[in-house]
């Protein structure tokens, strides 16, 4: 598995991964709109331009052969913190590879963009998405709304480097 920051190249591959996942992620979080896959090359160019203003990090999940297996972003950064989200495709679900990125993604955030805390949100009926945030030292912290579904707000402090 590798983690890597999102580039203008992985268009094709990312719309081709949330399109063949859409119904899968939508069992357990809000789905993504058909106005959201129409405007999709769009919507890849304004992330980059997030990207590159320091607003958001965004990355692709790449399996051993380079193909891409999911992603995980930290958006909204601001005052040391990002909120985080991650999506593994339904093939790969299941082995820990969600645990091993947001592993990964949480040095990352201390380490490269020198973030001091996370959040995240899960619904309530995906009790997965909630073992990954446990067994990365995520602890909730508060009820949300996600999509009008319920769910609960995750935190994880990161430790200071220097």
């Amino acid at each position: 598995m590798e983690l890597v920051r999102l580039r203008a190249d992985h268009a094709q591959a990312l719309l081709a991964f949330e399109r063949e996942n859409r119904e899968y992620f939508a069992r357990t979080v809000p789905d993504r709109t058909d106005a959201y896959f129409a405007g999709f090359d769009a919507r890849h160019r304004a992330l980059l331009a997030e990207q590159e203003a320091g607003v958001c990090h965004f990355h692709v999940v790449l399996d051993e052969r380079g193909s891409l297996v999911g992603r995980v972003n930290l958006v909204d950064v601001e005052d040391g913190t990002a909120d985080l989200g991650y999506r593994i495709g339904e093939r790969s679900a299941g082995r820990g590879l969600a645990t091993a990125v947001v592993a990964d993604i949480c040095r990352l955030a201390a380490t490269e963009y020198g973030l001091h805390a996370l959040t995240a949100a899960t619904t309530l009926d995906n009790p997965a998405s909630r073992r990954v945030l446990e067994r990365n030292g995520f602890a909730p912290v508060g009820d949300v709304s996600l999509g009008g579904r319920p769910g609960l707000r995750f935190r994880r402090g990161l430790p200071a480097t220097g």
